[in-house]
């Protein structure tokens, strides 16, 4: 059973209609084909080149693969990444939980 503030927030979300990443702080994903990707919730990244980028989520990690990756602009929990994105893997982390 998840802790009473899981579920009050999961209350909360459904009768006030609210999107789920802002409640729950979990990334908010927007691909355009292969060629872009807009990230929002994410905690930093930690590891960039052409052909690999890894960002820092508040559960776990993101992890792009593609080929010409670059980073269009980035705020404090905001990425745009153009390139050809061959995959997206989102790598979650259970250990943050307990």
């Amino acid at each position: 059973m998840p802790p009473l503030g899981k579920r009050l927030r999961k209350l909360t979300a459904q009768f006030l209609d609210l999107p789920k990443d802002v409640i729950f702080d979990i990334p908010r994903i927007t691909m355009i084909g292969n060629m872009q990707l807009y990230i929002e919730n994410h905690r930093g990244v930690m590891a960039f080149s052409d052909r690999l980028l890894r960002l820092r989520l508040s559960s776990g990690c993101l992890e792009i693969e593609g080929r010409e990756l670059v980073i269009r602009a980035i705020l404090t929990e905001e990425v745009f990444i153009e390139g050809t994105i061959d995959q997206v893997k989102y790598m979650f982390d259970d250990q943050q939980d307990k």
